[in-house]
This record gives structure tokens, C-alpha cells and sequence, in this order.
């Protein structure tokens, strides 16, 4: 029988449940337990695979192709369980389901109503999720208040019921502000967070209390009195450089302890060598290297976090300190390309539409002909695609259909466009359905021996995740491979073009899929450990 621990927030949102819950799963796990986690969004969409990264951050994608929230990109970072389409489930996908019974009759009649049917859907989707672990974290999303969240909270009420005391937990994550004009933290909001949950039935046994300073005794003893909790159980989760210092910090106030007690579970002592390591390496760090990363949404970090903390892997592993330098590709449309000259390697990630795209060829230019470590991934391989067309193959105006419908060289499309026209005008003519449409999940990728990327993976048959509809159009395959162009992996069918490379250029390679989702703190990711290696020879060039 799986024991569950729910965790919840309190006061505002984006205090960091995702991370705090992969952190105790962490400890967890070194203490040879078995742990999975689940995050419930309480939004009406089916899934986050058609909502703006501007509101939402970035779709992280499980390897049996669910697009899901991006903290279950935080639990595989954490954990060595792999995340699937069990981990994340919405309002939307749990209401989808409960009509669907509904209209099939599996009620019977019955009036269908938020309790029981839509709490007992969630408890289902809950235990179907944490199936085979020893202990399943379940984070709900938002706040305690708010109405959206009310369906999931009453479910895990009832599963605390249900599974009976000694086989579930509720973590509670709450803000401790400071106030300056007062120079003293207040304990009140997180009196009322714990207030607001035992008034629909739910008494926190662990609280986590988020401050960007140290809590003084008298405050934890405080909240503890308020909270009907002893002192122990009040944990300071103070702001940190580094989420991957949590578990230690956690430890150190035996959080790991205190949940195995209310739990009746015997674990030895854990085993933090790796996570003591990952800390020696962020502190220790041998020198310095810039990452250029060319987006249309760098003024939010979330949207590419995954990104992000594969770069900071690859950097732990190199010894080096990465700096981002986040350019806004609609910049290099107006400005040029001079703020990309302090970069000692260019980036350019995945997305959809066409805002900033011309910014972006014009960034993967500068990178080709400046001799620029340059990695693309997804439509900055296919971009890559279509600046070595324009300028390197003479096809002047070729673009991605995506792009430019009416472009007279299509280089990029979707694959029916060029495999079957007549699926391609009627995917078109009935508008294209956004949701589930796209090409999603772990794939198999044949490598070409001897190549850049062959070489950073060590090996010619690779599995990588994927997410999108537009494809290398293999009707342009020998005209630009006449003029330069590599092609250094393929789909395991040989159909789809999945790697291109530039001979005689230092470091140049773009791919379809997303390595990003695989790396994680402890063992990094080949492909960016070879690009990291490619950006530090640039510098010690450029010194």
C-alpha cells in the first residue's frame, strides 16, 4: 500500500511547492525508498499544451508524450522516477471524464454531482498514479482559498479518511514576508493559510515556511502554537542560489526524519554524497561562460526553465559558472546583432509562430559565419534549416510553411506536405485542432558515426522526446546537401531528417527533439555537456 503525502500552498502562488516536494522526495529516494510524485491543476484545460508560456511557462513533455506542467520537469530533475500522463492531470481533464461517463450512462441516472463524482474521479486518477511507490508526493496547484482548487482539496480530505492515519500527510507550504518598514517578520499570513485549511477539514502535520531570512525560534514557536503543531514540524524553506540545495537543508532539520516517523516507515539514513557534490561544484566553479539564448520569451525564465537548468548541469559538470544573456530575438530584428558578440556560445530553443523568427536566423547567421558554438533545438534546428537555405543553398526566400504559407520554398512543413498533399490541404481546411496534434514523446534516433553528435553521445542510437508538428522537407535533401548541409541523425524508419551539422564549422548542430527534458543535476546530458565543452574552447579562443 503506497502512503501519501499531500502538499499544498498557502498565501500566494509560485513559492516553489514543486521544488520543496521534489526535495523531500529526494531524501526519500537516497533512503532507498521508492517515490513518485503527482501535480493536480485545478485549470479547465485538458492539458497546458495550448497555453501562452507568457501565463503558464513552458510544456514539459513525459517520455510517453503527455504535455504537462513544468514541475514534473523539477521531479524527474529530483528523482529517478520518469514522470508519464498519470503525474499531471487538470480540472479540465477530470471533468472531460466524468461527462464522458456521464453520457455513457455509467451513472446510472444518478445525479452527477462535484461530490461524490468528480472528487471520487480525482482519489481514482490519484491512486492510479501512485501505483508500485512506497510513497506518492501529490502537490495541488494554486493556493488553499481559491474556488478552483476547493474539488481537490475535499478529495484529499477524504483520501486522509479513507487510507487512514499513519498512511498520509499534509505538507503545507506558507510565506513568512518580512516587512521593512516594520524590520520584523509577520507570522500572521501563515496563521490564516493553516486557518483556511483546517476549516475544510484538512490539519497540516508539516509546514514549510518560505522567508528570505532565517525564522527566529520565538516566530516558529509561534506558528507552531497557532498551528496545533509541535516546533519540529515548523521547517524553514529560506531562499537559496540553488533549488539543489534544498535537500540538504531540509535534511539538516530532519524533515526526512519527522515525515518517515508520521508515516511508520523504517529507512536508513540517506545517502546525500551526490547532492553535497552538485553544491561543491556550483560554489567551486573554474571560470565563467556566456550563453547567448535567443527566444521570444526571455523576460520570463519559466518559460524555458528546463532549458535553463540543462545549461546550468552541463555548466556544474564543466566547472563553470553560466551566465545567460537572454536576447529578445525581436531585438536583433531592430538592433542588429552586436549584444551577441560577449557570447562565447548561441541558442536557439524551441516554439511556435512566427514573431521574432527572422531575429532568430539572423542570430543563427551570426553564429555560422562567426565560427559561434550554435546549438538549435526544435524550430531552432528548423531555422537553422532555412538560413542555410537562404544563404548557403540560394534559395532566397526560403522559409518553414509554418511561417509562410506561400513560400516558394518550403524547406520546413508538416510532413504531410510533402508525403501527402491531399492530408496536408485537409488539415488545413478543417483548421488544424491544436490540442494533441503534434508528434510527442520519446522516439528513437539513428545517429551517423563520426559526427558531432555521435560523438557527444557516445553511441548511434539514441531515445529523445519530442514536440511538433513541422518536419525537414526531405524534398530538399540533396540540394542542400550539394551546398554543405550534414544530416547526422534520422528517425529509426530513416524517414525523418532528426540532426544537422555544418562541416568545417567549430561546433554547429541543430535537432528536432528536446534534450533539455532528460538532463538532470546528477548525470547532466551529453548533448549539452558536448555543447558546454564547445562554448568553454570558444572562450579560452576569445581570452
Amino acid at each position: 500500500m503506497s502512503k501519501y503525502i499531500f502538499v499544498t500552498g498557502g498565501v500566494v502562488s509560485s513559492l516553489g511547492k514543486g521544488a520543496a516536494g521534489a526535495a523531500l522526495a529526494a531524501l526519500l529516494e537516497a533512503r532507498g525508498l521508492k517515490v513518485t510524485m503527482l501535480k493536480l491543476d485545478p485549470y479547465i484545460n485538458v492539458d497546458p499544451g495550448t497555453m501562452s508560456p507568457f501565463q503558464h511557462g513552458e510544456v514539459f513533455v513525459t517520455a510517453d508524450g503527455a504535455e504537462t506542467d513544468l514541475d514534473l520537469g523539477h521531479y524527474e530533475r529530483f528523482i529517478s522516477t520518469r514522470m508519464t500522463k498519470r503525474n499531471n492531470f487538470t480540472t479540465g481533464l477530470v471533468y472531460q471524464t466524468v461527462i464522458e461517463k456521464e453520457r455513457r450512462g455509467d451513472y446510472l441516472g444518478r445525479t452527477v454531482q462535484v461530490i461524490p463524482h468528480v472528487t471520487d474521479e480525482i482519489k481514482r486518477r490519484i491512486r492510479i498514479g501512485a501505483d508500485d511507490a512506497d510513497v506518492a508526493l501529490v502537490e495541488i496547484g494554486g493556493t488553499v482559498g481559491d474556488i478552483e482548487s476547493q474539488p481537490f482539496l475535499e478529495a484529499i480530505r477524504q483520501m486522509a479518511v479513507e487510507e487512514g492515519r499513519g498512511n498520509t500527510l499534509f505538507m503545507h507550504l506558507t510565506l513568512v514576508p518580512y516587512l521593512p518598514s516594520a524590520g520584523e517578520m509577520k507570522t500572521k499570513p501563515t496563521q490564516h493559510s493553516v486557518r483556511e485549511l483546517r476549516a475544510i477539514g484538512i490539519q497540516p502535520d508539516v509546514l514549510l515556511c518560505r522567508a528570505d531570512r532565517p525564522i527566529p525560534e520565538d516566530h516558529r514557536a509561534k506558528i507552531a502554537l497557532f498551528s496545533n503543531l509541535t516546533e519540529k514540524a515548523v521547517i524553514s524553506a529560506i531562499d537559496t542560489d540553488s533549488i539543489y540545495r534544498l535537500p540538504l537543508l531540509f535534511h539538516a532539520q530532519g524533515l526526512d526524519d519527522l515525515v518517515l516517523q508520521d508515516l511508520g516507515l523504517q529507512a536508513p539514513a540517506p545517502d546525500l554524497g551526490v547532492w553535497q557534490q552538485i553544491i561543491q561544484a556550483l560554489e567551486n566553479p573554474q571560470g565563467e561562460v556566456v550563453i547567448a539564448l535567443v527566444g521570444k520569451y526571455v523576460g520570463l525564465t519559466e518559460s524555458y526553465k528546463s532549458l535553463a537548468e540543462a545549461l546550468l548541469h552541463a555548466g556544474l559538470r564543466a566547472r563553470r559558472k553560466v551566465r545567460f544573456l537572454y536576447v529578445d530575438a525581436e531585438d536583433i530584428e531592430t538592433q542588429g546583432t552586436a549584444m551577441l558578440r560577449q557570447a562565447d556560445a548561441v541558442l536557439v530553443p524551441g516554439g511556435f509562430g512566427g514573431r521574432g523568427t527572422e531575429g532568430k536566423i539572423t542570430a543563427i547567421r551570426y553564429a555560422r559565419e562567426n565560427q559561434v558554438p550554435y546549438l538549435g533545438i526544435c524550430l531552432g534546428m528548423q531555422l537553422a534549416v532555412v538560413e542555410f537555405a537562404r544563404h548557403c543553398a540560394g534559395l532566397n526566400n526560403a522559409n518553414s510553411s509554418e511561417l509562410d504559407p506561400e513560400t516558394p520554398d518550403p524547406v520546413i512543413t508538416l510532413m504531410t506536405e510533402w508525403s501527402d498533399p491531399e492530408g496536408h490541404t485537409a488539415y488545413r481546411e478543417e483548421g488544424g485542432n491544436l490540442g494533441g496534434t503534434m508528434r510527442l514523446g520519446e522516439q528513437e534516433c539513428t545517429l551517423q558515426p563520426d559526427t558531432l553528435v555521435a560523438r557527444a553521445y557516445a553511441q548511434t542510437a539514441i531515445y529523445e522526446r519530442h514536440r511538433h508538428r513541422f518536419e525537414f522537407n526531405n524534398r530538399y535533401r540533396e540540394p542542400l546537401a550539394a551546398a554543405g548541409l550534414q544530416y547526422t541523425g534520422f528517425s529509426a524508419d530513416g524517414a525523418l531528417v532528426e540532426v544537422v551539422e555544418l562541416a568545417g564549422h567549430p561546433w554547429f548542430l541543430g535537432c528536432q527533439f528536446h534534450p533539455e527534458f532528460t538532463s538532470n543535476p546528477r548525470q547532466g546530458h551529453p548533448l549539452f555537456d558536448a555543447f558546454m565543452k564547445a562554448a568553454v574552447a570558444q572562450r579560452e579562443r576569445q581570452a
